[in-house]
């Protein structure tokens, strides 16, 4: 069995990585291409050719978790498809490889890609995309999902604060922010304004700031009292990664600062419906790797003619495809409808998993 479980992995690990390796060519060239009209323009200093060339590169990683799962299942495919029209899985299986015994061998290997995917994806993508978005903010001025910026809440002992960070630096430090305090009632008690703040330990650190102050005297009449100070230091729990997931997209931060960041919200009673899909489709999006080789491993129980590979691949990738588009529209729908959100994430995998298997069943009964 040794034998067999190295020739098998060797040839599906070979056809994985040529697979990936011509989908991240694409996708490098498709990129560069995208960047080549931001050549020669920048805010202070011009974007040259070869910074454009290292933002794709950087941008690669980020490609290869998500092609991953579709490589795998293309590679094994075509693996398994190429064994059977050749005879050769016939003569494995008379050599033992039995239905369980190839089932356990690829669930094995996609263990393997479980593993891989869950490492690039939960490490190296999200350290690889902020230093790519903060290489592209030195020559844009900066990083923001929008005019309005992003918005965070946090609750302390006798006020609520919403706080509106406009955009982040790209030495780090957040640009345009806004924190409105608001008291028991409800009612806003103080407005800060500051074009300039950096991470500090307990707090931010606000530089050239504008303070508004909301009081009543003793005959109930209101009363505003302004203040220019140079620094101001808010305390608060409010970490950069927080801000970073709040300005950058959520699919693309490690699992750890997703749920982190979800505990703030519920603790400060925002809805996080939206992250708390994009944290359970983090988690299972790598077992998506065990799903395409259990895709793959009845392609090895048919038979093919002279030339007929080619449309059972084709046939394979198509449902690879629907079973990314099915995980895409779950997610939305699941966001729309409030559905539970660790279901949401699971359910394509297991339908897809349950289908795979009862066509695997079917083909070992029948044949």
């Amino acid at each position: 069995m040794k034998t067999i479980r190295r020739l098998v992995w060797r040839e599906v690990l070979a056809s994985v990585a040529f697979v990936a390796a011509g989908f991240l060519a694409l996708f490098f060239f498709f990129d560069f291409v995208d960047e080549l009209p931001n050549v020669g323009k920048g805010v202070t200093t011009p974007y040259r050719l070869t910074q454009a060339l290292l933002y794709v590169a950087l941008m690669v990683p980020s490609h290869l978790y998500e092609l991953l799962p579709i490589a795998v299942l293309i590679g094994t495919i075509f693996v398994m498809a190429r064994l059977a029209q050749s005879s050769e899985y016939t003569i494995l299986r008379t050599s033992g490889l039995g239905p369980g015994r190839a089932l356990r061998m690829l669930l094995a290997l996609g263990m393997v890609f479980t593993v891989l995917t869950f490492a690039v994806g939960d490490y190296v993508a999200p350290a690889a995309d902020r230093a790519a978005q903060l290489l592209r903010a030195r020559f844009q001025g900066r990083i923001s999902i929008g005019q309005t910026g992003a918005w965070l809440k946090e609750r302390q002992a006798n006020a609520t604060y919403n706080v509106n960070v406009g955009a982040l630096s790209p030495d780090g430090s957040m640009q345009s922010v806004r924190i409105f305090e608001a008291d028991e009632r409800g009612f806003v008690v103080s407005i800060v304004r500051a074009p300039r703040a950096n991470f500090a330990e307990g707090g931010w650190q606000l530089h050239e700031v504008e303070r508004t102050l909301f009081t009543t005297n003793r005959d109930g009449a209101a009363q505003v009292a302004q203040s220019k100070l140079p620094q101001w230091l808010w305390r608060t729990e409010i970490s950069p990664e927080m801000v970073s997931v709040a300005l950058l997209k959520p699919d693309r931060m490690a699992t750890l600062d997703l749920f982190q960041y979800i505990r703030h919200l519920e603790a400060n009673g925002q809805t996080s419906q939206r992250y708390e899909i994009e944290f359970w489709r983090k988690v299972f999006y790598p077992l998506s790797c065990l799903v395409m080789v259990v895709l793959a491993l009845p392609f090895a129980y048919l038979h093919f003619r002279s030339g007929g590979i080619t449309s059972y691949v084709f046939g394979g990738v198509l449902i690879g495809i629907s079973f990314f588009l099915l995980n895409n529209v779950f997610g939305y729908v699941g966001n729309l409808r409030d559905w539970w959100p660790w279901l949401t994430a699971a359910a394509p995998g297991l339908l897809y998993s349950l289908l795979s298997l009862a066509a695997f069943s079917w083909l070992v009964l029948r044949r």
